[in-house]
C-alpha cells in the first residue's frame, strides 16, 4: 500500500480509470468533473463504453484489453500521476491489466471505487471477476464500497446498521491493508453516517453524522466521492481532511442536483455547484463580494503589514504575545459559533441552514481543539475591550439585523483568515520553515475545506444582495467592513498590548 504524498500539489495530476456515461454523471465523465472541482487536471482510461441514462444500463462493449493497456502505457509513459482513481472494471482480464499496471507504476495514491453491485442489489461481476478485484485490491490507499459491496468484500450480509457495517468496514481494512471509507448513505433512516477507517486501527479516524440531503438525483455519487478525495489527498497528503472536504462538496452538489433537470430518472449531482455566475451589483457586473472586497483593500493591507502577521510569518513572534491572542481567540470563537448558530436558524433554504450550522459546529470541534491544545486547562483571561467590541458587535449583527446583513458581517471572518492563513502558510513555505513554530494555526486557516468554506460563504452573501433591496445592500457592505476594521483591531491587539502592559508567564505557562 502506497502513501500520498507529503508535499502540497497545487494542480494535481489524475487519472480516472472507468468506464463511461453518455448523459455525464457517472463514471469518467463524474470522475473528471470531480476532478476538475478539487482543483486537479483530470485524464482517463476507457475500461468500459457502456450505454446508459437516468434510468438504467442498456448495453456494454469492453474494447480488447489491448486497447486498455495501450492507453495505460500511453498516460504513464508521458505523464507524471500524482493519484489515481479506479471504478468500473468489469471482467477478469481488464482487472488483470489494470492490477499488474498499478503494481509497475505505483502511483502515489490509489483510490479504488469497487464497482460489484448496483444499487438496486444486482451483482455487476461474476464470481471470478470478482475474486480477481480482490487480488487488486492490496494495492489501494482507499477502497470506498456501498454497503452492498462493502458485505461482498467482507463476505458477509449488508449491514443493516451503522454498528455492522463499521465492523465489516474493519474487517475489510484488515483482510485488504487499505483504509476504508464505510458509507452510510443506504441505511434507513433521516441521517446519513461515514467513517474513514485504517488498518490496525478498532476507532475510526474520523467520523461524519449529517441529515440525510433530500433529492433523488444521486447518479454518479459513488464515482464522484471517490475521485474528489484522490484529488484532494494528492494536494495536501492528509487522508482524514480531505474525506471532509470531498464530502462537504458532494452535500453541496446533492443539495443543487435538482436544479441541473437532466433525464427523467435518478439524475446527477451538480459538480459545479459551487461556481457561481457572475452576479449583478448596482449597475455592473461584478459579484457583490467582489466589491466588499475591493472595498476592503486598505483594511487587508493594513493587516498584512502588521508586526503581529509579519512576526507570525516568519516564526519570530514571542510565544507569549501568540498565547494571550489564543486565549482572547477562543473566547472570541464561543460568540462566533453562537453567531453562525443564529445565522442558521434565520438561513431561508436547507443548504444555507446546513452550512451555518456545520460552521458553528466546526468551529467547536476543529478550530478550538487547536487553541484548547494550545492552552490547556487554565481559566480564560479577561476579554479585551476589542474582544468584547468585537462579539457583541457579532451578536447584534446576526441577531438583531436581517439574515442578509447577519451574513456579511460574518464574511470576513471566513476571507481574512483563508487569505492570511494562505499568504504565510506559502511564506512559510518559501522560507523553509520546517516545521514552523505556528504551523498548527496556519494550516487550519489554509486548508482546502476551509477555503472551500470560504468560498460557500461568499456565494451566500451573494445570493442575498442578489435578492435584496439597496437599503439592505448598504447595511450589508456597511456591516462588512465593520467586521474588517474589527479584525485588524483584533490582529493589532496582542502585540499593542505587549508593548504597553508586559506579559507574565506562570508555572502552567498560561499568560496572566
Amino acid at each position: 500500500m502506497t502513501t500520498a504524498h507529503s508535499d502540497s500539489l497545487t494542480v494535481p495530476r489524475v487519472l480516472s480509470i472507468a468506464g463511461t456515461d453518455p448523459t455525464g454523471g457517472a463514471g469518467q465523465a463524474a470522475d473528471l468533473k470531480s476532478i476538475a472541482a478539487m482543483g486537479g487536471y483530470g485524464m482517463n482510461v476507457i475500461t468500459a463504453v457502456v450505454a446508459q441514462n437516468t434510468t438504467g444500463v442498456i448495453d456494454i462493449h469492453t474494447p480488447p484489453v489491448h486497447i486498455l493497456r495501450s492507453q495505460l502505457e500511453a498516460v504513464s509513459s508521458d505523464v507524471t500521476l500524482d493519484a489515481v482513481k479506479v471504478g468500473m472494471l468489469g471482467s477478469v482480464e481488464v482487472i488483470d491489466t489494470v492490477r499488474d499496471w498499478l503494481a509497475a507504476v505505483k502511483p502515489p495514491v490509489t483510490v479504488v471505487d469497487p464497482v460489484m453491485v448496483a444499487t438496486a442489489g444486482g451483482r455487476l461481476l461474476r464470481a471470478e471477476a470478482e475474486t480477481a478485484l480482490m487480488s487488486l485490491l492490496p494495492l489501494a490507499d482507499l477502497i470506498t464500497p456501498n454497503l452492498l459491496e462493502l458485505a461482498v468484500l467482507a463476505d458477509a450480509p449488508t449491514a443493516t446498521t451503522w454498528s455492522e457495517a463499521l465492523e465489516q468496514g474493519r474487517f475489510v481494512a484488515e483482510r485488504f491493508g487499505a483504509r476504508v471509507l464505510v458509507k452510510g448513505g443506504h441505511l434507513p433512516g433521516s441521517r446519513t453516517p461515514d467513517a474513514l477507517l485504517e488498518p490496525g486501527r478498532t476507532e475510526p479516524v474520523v467520523t461524519f453524522d449529517d441529515p440525510r440531503v433530500a433529492t433523488s438525483n444521486t447518479h454518479g455519487t459513488g464515482c464522484s466521492l471517490s475521485s474528489a478525495i484522490a484529488t484532494v489527498v494528492a494536494r495536501t497528503g492528509g487522508w482524514a481532511g480531505a474525506v471532509r472536504t470531498a464530502r462537504a462538496w458532494l452535500r453541496g452538489a446533492l443539495a443543487h442536483a435538482d436544479s441541473l433537470h437532466v433525464g427523467h430518472g435518478n439524475g446527477p449531482v451538480h459538480h459545479f455547484h459551487h461556481v457561481q455566475a457572475t452576479l449583478q451589483d448596482s449597475q455592473s457586473c461584478e459579484r457583490f463580494t467582489d466589491s466588499l472586497w475591493r472595498d476592503c483593500a486598505g483594511v487587508r493591507g493594513d493587516i498584512n503589514e502588521l508586526e503581529f502577521i509579519t512576526q507570525l510569518a516568519d516564526g519570530s513572534l514571542p510565544f507569549e504575545t501568540f498565547e494571550w491572542y489564543m486565549d482572547q481567540d477562543m473566547q472570541y470563537l464561543d460568540v462566533y459559533s453562537r453567531a453562525l448558530a443564529a445565522l442558521a436558524a434565520a438561513a431561508p433554504s436547507e443548504t444555507e441552514r446546513e452550512f451555518f450550522a456545520g460552521g458553528a459546529a466546526e468551529v467547536v470541534t476543529v478550530e478550538s481543539a487547536l487553541h484548547r491544545a494550545r492552552l490547556g486547562d487554565a481559566e480564560p483571561l479577561p476579554p479585551s475591550e476589542v474582544t468584547r467590541t468585537y462579539t457583541d458587535f457579532l451578536l447584534a449583527a446576526t441577531g438583531s439585523e436581517p439574515y442578509a446583513v447577519g451574513a456579511a458581517a460574518v464574511l470576513p471572518c471566513y476571507w481574512l483568515y483563508a487569505a492570511v492563513g494562505s499568504a504565510l502558510t506559502q511564506k512559510a513555505r518559501v522560507a523553509g520553515l520546517d516545521p514552523h513554530p505556528y504551523g498548527d494555526w496556519l494550516a487550519t486557516y489554509d486548508a482546502p475545506d476551509f477555503q472551500l468554506a470560504t468560498e460557500r460563504a461568499r456565494d451566500i452573501v451573494d445570493r442575498a444582495a442578489s435578492a435584496a433591496d439597496p437599503v439592505t445592500r448598504q447595511r450589508m457592505r456597511d456591516a462588512f467592513m465593520r467586521a474588517c476594521e474589527l479584525e485588524l483591531r483584533f490582529f493589532a491587539e496582542p502585540v499593542r498590548r505587549a508593548e504597553t502592559r508586559p506579559f507574565a508567564v506562570a508555572s502552567t505557562h498560561r499568560v496572566v
